[in-house]
């Protein structure tokens, strides 16, 4: 199976550029923009490692890099261009496990990317979050990849498993669209609606009695969505 690496960096082209890199080396890539939203997608999908950058807008490196070690050990490559010495004594310090200047040489990186995993290769990162969620009688296995409704099994491809996942993480509460799409899809997709959209649709279809009037999937309109228990189905 393919390594799955976290891309967090706020400049676009890079993210795009470096993403196409590492899956044509042969990486899965998670994107985000803000390591609000990476920290988000780790929880959801744990990486095998993450590469972040330092100068990030609101929450930065060195304060994401302090959330993604409470989450897990996760391997942490930095990834800056600007006062090099002074952040590499501050991220080291902190527990990156490694660190790269811009502009880098990608065989450089992609170097770095392979001796940090070998490092971690028998330490992969078990979080909490990864054990079984019960939404009422909708129970969600992560580790599994499997989904019951009722005790009945239930076959969703990976896209509407990892949105059902990523609702019922904060099941009661209201999940925005942009998160959802930063969340399941990436940060690249962002704007890109539609298909928030049309896989709620696809899932209501397998979770609800009736699909025109949800229960469990509840759409708060001009917000997002939220996952609820059917009433009565709560233990």
């Amino acid at each position: 199976m393919a390594k799955h690496i976290l891309l967090v960096d706020d400049d676009a082209l890079m993210r795009r550029s470096l993403s196409f890199n590492l899956e044509q080396a042969g990486y899965k890539t998670s994107t985000a923009a803000t390591a609000e939203d990476a920290l988000a997608l780790a929880r959801r999908d744990p990486p095998d490692l993450i590469l972040l950058d330092i100068g990030l807008p609101g929450m930065d490196g060195l304060d994401a890099l302090r959330g993604f070690k409470q989450q897990a050990d996760f391997p942490i490559i930095f990834v800056s261009s600007h006062r090099r010495e002074l952040d590499q004594a501050l991220g080291l310090e902190l527990g990156a496990d490694d660190y790269v200047t811009k502009p880098f040489d990608l065989s450089v990186l992609l170097a770095r990317i392979k001796a940090v995993l070998r490092r971690f290769e028998r330490t992969a990162p078990q979080l909490p979050q990864d054990g079984m969620l019960e939404v009422g009688d909708l129970v969600i296995d992560p580790g599994a990849h499997t989904v019951t409704l009722g005790g009945k099994s239930l076959d969703l491809p990976p896209r509407e498993f990892a949105l059902l996942h990523a609702l019922a993480l904060q099941a009661g509460r209201v999940v925005s669209i942009d998160d959802l799409l930063t969340q399941v899809w990436g940060a690249e997709y962002a704007g890109e609606t539609q298909g928030v959209y049309v896989h709620i649709r696809w899932l209501r279809e397998k979770i609800e009695a009736n699909p025109q009037k949800p229960q469990r999937i509840v759409t708060v309109r001009g917000v997002g969505y939220k996952l609820e228990p059917q009433l009565g189905e709560e233990t």
